[in-house]
């Protein structure tokens, strides 16, 4: 039965990438963001996490890092966007009704806590939602066993505070948009082994995790 089901899922991504992106692949546009926070740190992350995706499942990608201002950028060109850091976020008006138009459209958001980003983010996603919350998804939520089986929810990849990895989604028309993971950052996991020396068991279990939220996302 479980054969039978990812069969189905890798089925459904091969008809969403011919949609999603063109002939180039599958890529994921980094999000850039005004108020001082380090948007653009381990470029390396998505290049890896896209090779990873396409040895591993039969997702075309174009592994290359880039990235799209949210101020003046087309972040309708990608499907996918990525967005971390450590530090502050400010949306302004035009970003929040940008970034939400995106989202109601179809696109989708993938938000890893690198440390220190949780506060503004949470105000930030008010902006963009000031009408909807975001709520932790249980651990038998699909994104957690469409690929790989994470049955713990989020893995931890870097230890922060000593707290437990937590993953939240925000739903339009019930189907997850917006998905956020705290005190877990699998992004550290995926950039270049000798940039923040994960164990290589760690870094292939953060490189699994970033492929179910990519065939949750192309699949749903």
């Amino acid at each position: 039965m479980k054969i039978f089901v990812k069969t189905v899922f890798i089925f459904l991504i091969i008809i969403s990438v011919t949609f999603a992106q063109d002939s180039r692949g599958f890529m994921i546009g980094r999000l850039k963001y005004n108020g001082g926070g380090d948007w653009y740190n381990d470029p390396s992350a998505e290049i890896n996490l896209l090779r990873f995706v396409a040895q591993n499942t039969n997702i075309k990608t174009n592994p290359k890092y880039e990235f799209v201002d949210l101020a003046s950028g087309n972040i309708f060109a990608y499907p996918f966007l990525f967005m971390t850091g450590h530090g502050n976020i400010v949306f302004s008006e035009s970003d929040s009704k940008k970034l939400r138009t995106y989202l109601e459209n179809g696109g989708f958001l993938y938000v890893d806590d690198d440390y220190g980003l949780d506060k503004a983010f949470r105000r930030e996603i008010k902006k963009v939602f000031p009408d909807k919350e975001l709520i932790e998804l249980p651990f038998d939520y699909g994104l957690y066993n469409c690929m790989y089986d994470f049955r713990n929810g989020p893995p931890k990849t870097h230890e922060h505070d000593n707290k437990p990895p937590q993953g939240f989604g925000i739903f339009i028309d019930g189907r997850l948009r917006v998905y956020y993971t705290f005190e877990t950052n699998p992004s550290d996991g995926w950039a270049d082994p000798d940039v923040h020396k994960v164990p290589p068991q760690k870094r292939e279990e953060a490189l699994k995790f970033g492929t179910n939220i990519i065939v949750w996302t192309l699949s749903n």
